[in-house]
């Protein structure tokens, strides 16, 4: 880890309250959780982009929005 990297360690510690070592633990805690978030709504998304359902209603739904875009003044 970088000099930047201590820093910013040594900042999270100070703000929290913890040692290095439990700010260090809680930062990739966290980071771990944001990823397992983000791949969740990757899966989410892709399952809807294969969803014939779903598929149709943003057909529809962008036919509605063109219909209505030319009502928009500029």
């Amino acid at each position: 880890m970088g000099e930047d990297g201590w820093r910013a360690l040594e900042d999270i510690a100070r703000k929290r309250g913890l040692t290095r070592a439990e700010a260090a633990r809680q930062a990739i805690s966290e980071t771990a959780e944001r990823e397992r978030r983000r791949s969740g709504l990757a899966a989410e998304v892709a399952g809807l982009a294969d969803d014939p359902d779903d598929r149709a209603e943003r057909g529809r739904v962008m036919a509605d929005m063109d219909a209505i875009a030319a009502e928009w003044p500029e």
